[in-house]
């Protein structure tokens, strides 16, 4: 199947209405509308983020969305296919990524993520209420398409640069001058990071690796302290932030698999300087964790680390502890080898390469 972007957009909309869900406005959302308003420092976007203004008042609403936006796929198949034998769920499993439904006091929204095996993918987000709709300054902008869309579904209009429709930008930080100012010249800045789900630690962390400076030197350290109680707080056991980790990595740096290492070594900094709400024995996991990730990515890419900077701490098996067994070959010239009773880890004292 292949389907412009806009035709989506023109199509669920026009279903919705059809439904009487009352569409507020339609617009583009967090770093895709950054790459449209900056193009200069180099910024790129993973999905087409686009946001639909809905009222959902309750579960049917949501129902109604769902099959629009699988109705609307059912319809650009090809006319060969015999669309009566396609079920909804078969639609579904091949076009849909992920689903995601939020209801709760302060947030009513949902998500369809549609895979685009040959490009980014079109993730349309429909909301009813969300408190907080970024993460920080350079991710705030949404760009309202009715404009530009209403002129598509002119038959007459055709886009040029003396002949194109007034499109509107706001900024969801609040200051948009200072939004901008930090998306020209890649600054780092964000408001309360602990209203953020995760914290925003693993944005933070890419934005680093992108050479992204925070704005503001003096209290950085103080919202990266915030940053890292909130993911341990929604995230409290290393598999649940091993889990988050990796799916991370997988939706944020496809085609970049060799910044995946650098930006492992940037969170577990961040991790190792500014996490103050873990025990020291959860800390330590959860660095080794972090550590290992990174050995895991070098190991996928044939790169071998400098074992000058790596210490590894072995736990002996229970014979070794008894006093009677001595039986060790040695090689000849070679120091004697020296167990301790240590649970396995990997310190990293200066990074890896």
């Amino acid at each position: 199947m292949e389907v412009k972007p806009k035709d989506i957009v023109r199509v669920v909309k026009e279903q919705l209405v059809e439904k009487q869900i009352a569409v507020r406005d339609i617009r583009l959302n967090g770093s895709t509308a950054s790459h449209i308003l900056v193009k200069q420092n180099g910024t790129s976007y993973k999905d087409l983020d686009i946001i639909f203004g809905v009222e959902l008042p309750s579960e049917k609403e949501f129902q109604v969305v769902k099959e629009a936006v699988l109705n609307c796929l059912l319809d650009f198949l090809p006319k060969c296919v015999n669309k009566e034998k396609i079920t909804a769920q078969t639609m579904k499993d091949a076009y849909v990524q992920k689903m995601v439904k939020v209801s709760t006091d302060h947030d009513l929204w949902s998500l369809i993520s549609l895979s685009n095996n040959s490009g980014k993918n079109v993730e349309l987000k429909f909301v009813n209420s969300l408190r907080r709709q970024f993460e920080f300054s350079v991710d705030s902008f949404q760009i309202i398409l009715d404009s530009i869309l209403a002129f598509y579904s002119d038959a007459d209009g055709k886009l040029s640069e003396d002949s194109h429709p007034p499109v509107v930008a706001e900024s969801m930080y609040g200051d948009f001058r200072e939004a901008m100012d930090h998306l020209r010249y890649k600054l780092i800045a964000t408001r309360n990071p602990e209203e953020i789900r995760g914290g925003g630690l693993l944005k933070y962390s890419n934005l680093l690796v992108r050479d992204f400076k925070p704005a503001n030197e003096a209290e950085i350290k103080s919202l990266e302290r915030y940053m890292c109680s909130r993911f341990f707080i929604d995230f409290p056991d290393v598999a649940d932030q091993q889990q988050k980790i990796e799916s991370y990595l997988r939706s944020h740096f496809i085609g970049e698999e060799k910044s995946k290492y650098d930006y492992l070594m940037t969170l577990r900094g961040v991790v190792n300087d500014s996490t103050v709400c873990l025990m020291g024995h959860e800390r330590r996991q959860t660095l080794n964790m972090i550590t290992i990730l990174a050995l895991k990515v070098l190991g996928e890419q044939n790169i071998i680390p400098n074992a000058a900077n790596v210490t590894c701490y072995y736990q002996p098996a229970p014979y070794v502890r008894d006093r009677n067994f001595n039986n060790y070959y040695i090689a000849h010239g070679q120091p004697p080898i020296i167990y301790q009773p240590y649970s396995f880890h990997i310190h990293m004292q200066s990074g890896l390469v």
